[in-house]
């Protein structure tokens, strides 16, 4: 018989009215896959989200594509949502008139991020000459042009183009005072680079809030494979649970489901309250995941 206690020290999200989620998607490349992504959204929007992000491809790549879908969103939904913007590649007029473009759409949320190069992940950032420096340098351009609600990224694991922890949270710092609202995490799969990461942050004057990125695990390999190229690490527990799984779908979504509640149950006892989850265009882990949080659909 399972002990009260235990049983309430289950649902601590239950108690916690100022629990927010939010969700990232990325916009679809086909019809098919633009399908799942609108079967996806109306899945998640009645857990009533803070707001949904879209994101950005690379030099600006699917700028249309998320101008339109972010403005969809909204229309159909209800949801806030916020449009991805990076100044790769782009002068600052061009970086102005999308946003321009985003506020003559209604979209008052913007997620701030310089960017990668075309080359790819980890190569060396190269500024246009007639373009915003980096992102705490966007996020001042965005700041006058119009009163946006904005996010930047935050690297529990540091940036792997950092040279120190110094260099990180005076780049997340120079970010937030430049007029960011929030900072959203990249993911992470041990929680104590988080807290960490957010201790470094604290101890450098750093208010405002620090939210952690969750990425449920779809595809191991995947996923794998992409925190390979952007510093995220992959513990060897983690891999451990997965391993031999690639051909074993059922086993896959169950481990995959078991991880990620163990990662937000953790850090709810550890105080957090907001939560952004990366869904790659798919609702059941999401799904599942609010759920653990205390988010129930509402009609």
């Amino acid at each position: 018989m399972i002990d009260d206690n235990l049983r309430a020290s289950r649902q601590p999200a239950q108690r916690r009215p100022d629990l927010q989620i939010s969700f990232e998607f990325f916009p679809p490349k086909t019809d098919v896959m633009e399908e799942k992504f609108w079967d996806t959204v109306h899945k998640l929007a009645p857990l009533k989200p803070r707001f949904v992000s879209v994101t950005y491809g690379a030099g600006g790549s699917t700028r249309e594509r998320t101008l339109r879908m972010v403005s969809r969103i909204k229309a159909d939904t209800g949801v806030d949502a916020a449009a991805h913007l990076t100044c790769v590649g782009a002068t600052r007029d061009e970086v102005d008139a999308v946003v321009r473009g985003y506020r003559e759409a209604g979209i008052n949320r913007i997620v701030a991020l310089r960017g990668d190069p075309p080359e790819g992940v980890g190569q060396p950032f190269t500024p246009h000459p007639e373009g915003y420096q980096n992102a705490a340098d966007l996020v001042a351009g965005l700041r006058r042009i119009g009163d946006f609600d904005i996010s930047v990224a935050a690297y529990p694991e540091k940036h792997p183009q950092s040279a120190s922890w110094d260099v990180e949270i005076d780049n997340l710092k120079r970010k937030l005072d430049a007029g960011a609202n929030r900072a959203l995490t990249q993911m992470f799969f041990s929680n104590a680079d988080y807290l960490r990461y957010v201790e470094r942050a604290r101890a450098a004057g750093i208010t405002a809030p620090i939210v952690p990125g969750i990425q449920p695990i779809h595809s191991f390999k995947q996923i794998a494979s992409f925190a390979s190229r952007c510093g995220a690490s992959i513990p060897a527990w983690l891999a451990e649970r997965f391993e031999g799984l690639d051909e074993e779908p059922e086993t896959h979504a169950l481990v995959a489901s078991a991880v990620a509640a163990e990662q937000v149950t953790e850090l709810l006892d550890e105080g957090v309250t907001e939560f952004h989850i990366y869904t790659h265009n798919r609702s059941p882990l999401a799904l599942a995941l609010a759920r653990i949080l205390g988010k129930r659909p509402e009609q």
